[in-house]
This record gives C-alpha cells, structure tokens and sequence, in this order.
C-alpha cells in the first residue's frame, strides 16, 4: 500500500460481537485517485465518507456476489462500520434484499453523525457501539444465533443439510429466511464466506484450495466468479487494486 492510502481496523466490543465484524477506515491523502477493487466478503457496510468534492454523506452497502470496481478519490476520507447479517435485522431493522450488489444513500444525519465524527477513529467506533447498543432493543431469536454462530465458525465451508441438522431448522425454512432477509440462498452465502477465508492462503501464494473446495478445478472457477481472475493475478494483486488483499498481513 502507498504511503499515503492509509488504512485501520478495530475490532468490536464482545457485546455486539454478533452484529458486528469491524470497524475500519480508509483514508487517501494524497492528490491521486486510486483504482480499487473490493471483493464479496460477506458483510454489509455503512459508510461516512467526505472528501474535498464531495460532502459528508452516508452509505448502505448491501452484499455483493461479484467484484466491484470504484474509483476511491484523492483527499477521501471514509469511517465504516462492517456488519455481520444479523444486523441487518437487530440494528438496521430492515431487510436488503434490493441491496444485492448495490448501495443505498441514507440521510446526511443518519444515525447522528456528522463529518467532525471522522476526526478521531477511535471515538467513531465508541459512538458507533453506544448507538449500536440503543438499538438492540429486540431479543435475538437463539436458532437464527446458533446458525450464524455456525457458518462464520466453519467460514462457510459446512453444508446447508449439515446447518439445518444442528440448528434444527429445515433448509427450506432457512433458505426461506435468507432470500426474504438478504436477498441469496444459504448456500451461496456460505460460498462467499468460503471464497474470503482463502484470502490469506492466496496472499500467502498458496494457489490451491485449503477450504472444503472439490478440486483445483473446483477452486480456481469458485475464485475466479467472486474475484473476476484466477488465483494466481490475485495473489500478484498488481498496483494494490484488490482492497482486501493490499490490508492483509505476508505470513
């Protein structure tokens, strides 16, 4: 990464820990636009950005199924909570099945936000847990926690019949509950999940499958669906476009 493309993450408090997967900030300093491209990683981003063109605004990112290509303009600052899907339903209270590979631009005062709150990071994610914690006013409906709790545990690599089987629920009504909540089938979710969880390994230039892939084959189409290229152009990430890869650490 350059120098001038700063980036941070904080992980959440344990007490929204179900809801929450990070928060994190991106901030371009210098004069140049920068090409990025972000990756289906199985969360759902709120966004505060501004930047010298643009005012403060806000931005729900729903899931995405495919790589998206976005032009992160220069002098651009961005504060962003990532939220696992229970959240959609716990804290934003509302589904995003018309979310699926787009965004949805919120009132400039969402949440009582404002562009002094991307000053300080850190006092970003303490407001961003207060506001969180006011807003889980609903009891979590303990199946829906097992499930989740599941699928990020085994990083999508458990079948739907084998979810179903523990959380006893029947993939009819679970995959009823994801395309009526967030707009995809358990299974290609969890196939999104898989598809991130070998980031790492293909950071690391470990080009065949470490997850529960059937085959080489198998693993380079699944990559290629989600990434737009084979594992190999991934790992090179040629002039740090692929967001996700250029944050995480060379073991």
């Amino acid at each position: 990464m350059e120098n001038e493309l700063i980036y941070c993450t904080n992980k959440p408090d344990k007490s929204i820990d179900d809801f929450v997967e990070s928060f994190w900030m991106l901030d371009n300093q210098s004069e140049i636009d920068k090409e990025i491209v972000v990756l289906p990683d199985g969360r759902i981003d709120l966004f505060f950005s501004y930047s010298n063109i643009e005012p403060f605004h806000c931005t729900l990112i729903g899931l995405e199924t495919a790589p998206t290509q976005i032009q992160f303009s220069a002098k651009t600052k961005t504060f962003a909570i990532s939220f696992k899907l229970l959240a959609s339903e716990y804290v934003l209270k509302t589904a995003i099945t018309d979310l699926i590979n787009e965004a949805k631009i919120l009132p400039n005062d969402f949440w009582d936000f404002t562009q002094d709150d991307l000053n300080n990071f850190d006092e970003f994610c303490s407001k961003s847990t207060t506001k969180i914690h006011k807003l889980l006013n609903k009891k979590v409906d303990e199946r829906k926690l097992q499930l989740f709790n599941l699928i990020y545990q085994t990083q999508g690599s458990a079948t739907v019949k084998e979810l179903s089987e523990k959380v006893f629920w029947t993939s009819r009504q679970i995959n009823r509950y994801f395309n009526n909540q967030f707009g995809i089938s358990l299974k290609t979710y969890c196939n999104i999940l898989r598809f991130r969880a070998s980031f790492q390994h293909i950071k690391d230039g470990k080009l065949f499958p470490e997850m529960n892939f059937a085959d080489q084959s198998h693993f380079i189409k699944e990559v290629k669906k989600f990434a737009g290229v084979i594992p190999k152009d991934l790992s090179k990430n040629k002039n740090d476009r692929f967001i996700q890869f250029s944050t995480l650490t060379t073991k």
